[in-house]
């Protein structure tokens, strides 16, 4: 799957969406950190990872731009920094003209006026007057991975990105993933035109029979319940 397909599948989805996916396909779920937030609201992403680990300089963005594809999203690890600001309008305009889709940063940007006049997608912890003071040696997986949190990502990855966060997911997984949040995405908007026509929720997942079974088998849970009568609300 291309990265034109991959943005037509995804422009109708969402990140919870495919966190759900990856729930129900019994894959990791490699959410970035919650302080990571669109800096535009309307954000909405998906590409493959171009992963950079910041040293002080912006030199390292000049480089690893120069191996950038067409609607990659650059994932900057700054180590989740709250001292500096490793981005500002000269990098986002950079990647910007580069083709990139979005930029997604583990620490803070600057320069927030000209970033929202940009209207290019930015995704970080906050912002920061303060650009770096420091200038540290590079490391020789400086342009291979980024530490995200907790998730290591590569460009193996896929970027999922929206309103309600930053997810990545193996790329070589990511039509599976895709394909089932679909499947998700249809069953709620098929649960939720119910409520609206007058049958509740409850009614929908047969919550009574739920609690009688439970009853019987206290070890039984609600989203093995709703696995058997093919319900999605939590996944």
């Amino acid at each position: 799957m291309d990265q034109i397909a991959y943005t037509n599948q995804f422009a109708a989805l969402s990140t919870p969406l495919i966190a759900d996916a990856c729930l129900r396909l019994n894959l990791p779920l490699r959410a970035a950190p919650t302080q990571i937030q669109a800096l535009l609201p309307n954000s909405h992403c998906v590409g493959r990872a171009l992963p950079v680990r910041h040293y002080g300089s912006v030199d390292i963005f000049l480089a690893v731009l120069e191996t950038a594809q067409a609607g990659d999203i650059l994932v900057i690890d700054n180590a989740g920094r709250t001292d500096e600001a490793c981005i500002g309008d000269l990098i986002v305009l950079e990647a910007q003209t580069a083709g990139l889709a979005a930029i997604v940063v583990w620490g803070l940007h600057r320069d927030t006026n000209d970033l929202l006049r940009i209207g290019f997608p930015v995704f970080s912890a906050g912002r920061c007057t303060a650009g770096p003071q420091r200038l540290d040696p590079w490391q020789a997986e400086a342009l291979s991975n980024a530490q995200i949190g907790s998730c290591r990502v590569t460009n193996a990855d896929l970027v999922f990105a929206d309103a309600d966060g930053v997810l990545f997911v193996a790329a070589d997984r990511a039509a599976e993933v895709l394909a089932t949040a679909q499947q998700i995405a249809e069953r709620e908007r098929q649960q939720a035109r119910a409520i609206q026509a007058g049958r509740t929720l409850r009614e929908q997942v047969q919550f009574q029979a739920y609690t009688a079974h439970r009853e019987r088998d206290p070890s039984l849970t609600f989203r093995q319940h709703l696995r058997q009568i093919g319900g999605a609300i939590e996944e």
